[in-house]
């Protein structure tokens, strides 16, 4: 019996090491390299919104108006979140709060909506139009270029709706994201279709990546893509689990 105990002892320094380094290889590459040093993709993207006194009645007539996919399409997206009662979620980027107030009714009175911009001015709107719909499971949360700001595994779900191309550091913030998820969390993008020859100029030059340079992104971020129906033409829809 001690002959075995010694035996364990010598080769436990052995074993710790090994499924260390099993676990390195198999984490994703982002969660092993610091992020601090990445340097912005698209920079200035967010400059508009950022100036002082913003004028959110006219993001609001932009963001919510007849024509715009995502406003017009706003029931069917919803639907493609396949949210429950109960749940939080996160409304990443949420801007005007359009797609805040739906997610909030859909998850009920137990569920909870975490609203996170880096703009103040949208989330005091946010702040505004919740209290008005008497909507008291929305909390607003100032994020950073950077970061979400959210708890790590505090939310089931994280939604991004024509924001994406707005990350200036898309690997912190998805690092961010995917600290806040919940083991087996979801992460559901849409964003612009980016097609040269197909899609409008204003896209081409104002969106940097495709919807594949997007989802490699995401899944080097440690996610899965899953399936999802495909209903939008000038956007895309693509969800993805957590690793």
């Amino acid at each position: 019996m001690k002959h075995s105990r010694r035996i364990r002892s010598l080769f436990l320094p052995f074993m710790v090491a090994a499924t260390a380094l099993f676990i390195a290889l198999h984490l994703p590459l982002c969660a092993q390299t610091p992020a601090a040093g990445e340097t912005s993709v698209k920079p200035g993207i967010n400059t508009e919104y950022l100036k002082p006194n913003l004028d959110v009645s006219k993001w609001v007539a932009k963001f919510e108006k007849p024509g715009r996919e995502v406003f017009d399409q706003r029931e069917k997206i919803i639907e493609a979140l396949h949210l429950e009662p109960g749940q939080r979620v996160a409304d990443i980027g949420a801007g005007t709060g359009l797609f805040t107030m739906l997610m909030a009714n859909a998850v009920g009175p137990k569920g909870k909506v975490c609203s996170v911009d880096i703009v103040k001015d949208f989330l005091a709107h946010i702040n505004d139009r919740a209290a008005e719909a008497g909507l008291k499971n929305i909390q607003t949360v100032l994020g950073t270029d950077r970061s979400v700001e959210l708890p790590e595994n505090s939310v089931d779900l994280a939604f991004c709706s024509d924001v994406y191309h707005h990350f200036e550091y898309p690997r912190s913030v998805l690092a961010s994201i995917r600290r806040a998820l919940r083991p087996n969390g979801a992460l559901v993008v849409v964003d612009y279709r980016r097609e040269p020859g197909k899609s409008p100029e204003w896209i081409l030059h104002h969106v940097r990546a495709s919807q594949e340079e997007v989802a490699r992104e995401i899944e080097d971020a440690g996610f899965k893509r899953e399936e999802t129906p495909e209903f939008l033409k000038q956007n895309y829809l693509m969800r993805f689990r957590k690793k």
